[in-house]
């Protein structure tokens, strides 16, 4: 369990990335649940750090967690957001999900989605869970990876 001074210390080895990146953000650490710590950064120019598809945002993810494994031991994970955008990403691709599927489930003609990173494609497939009109597969290899939306048989 993630107690409140590892918490702290990974506020300030955050705060200092930053200070060495010569970027300004607001730092947010949530409690954590289970083993992740959520951050939460607001920051002027958030593309910096978020990049192209919020691939530079899962790479600085990693790094962070990968600076801060002295500071914890055993398993954790750091879930960093910054200026809401997986949540604006989350509920974009679950309406997109939607959106897809009711037009297999219309067509009868499976569609396939963009190559996307393995969280995105998790939401697409819990978003479509419940359904008994289509289905959804993962098909390639990363980084090219790609949903497919199928009619149910």
């Amino acid at each position: 369990m993630i107690d409140q001074q590892q918490t702290n210390k990974v506020k300030e080895i955050i705060k200092g990335f930053l200070n060495h990146m010569d970027l300004e953000a607001d730092v947010e650490v949530g409690k954590p649940d289970d083993d992740t710590i959520p951050v939460d950064l607001e920051m002027e120019n958030p593309k910096t750090l978020i990049g192209k598809e919020g691939r530079t945002l899962a790479k600085v993810q990693h790094l962070l967690k990968l600076m801060s494994r002295d500071e914890i031991e055993g398993r954790f994970y750091i879930d960093l957001d910054i200026n809401n955008y997986k949540e604006k990403k989350t509920s974009y691709l679950k309406e997109k999900a939607r959106e897809v599927a009711d037009k297999v489930a219309l067509t009868k003609k499976e569609r396939q989605l963009p190559a996307m990173p393995p969280y995105e494609r998790r939401v697409i497939h819990m978003e479509l869970a419940d359904r008994n009109d289509v289905t959804t597969q993962s098909v390639g290899q990363d980084p090219e990876r790609k949903v497919i939306i199928k009619p149910y048989e």
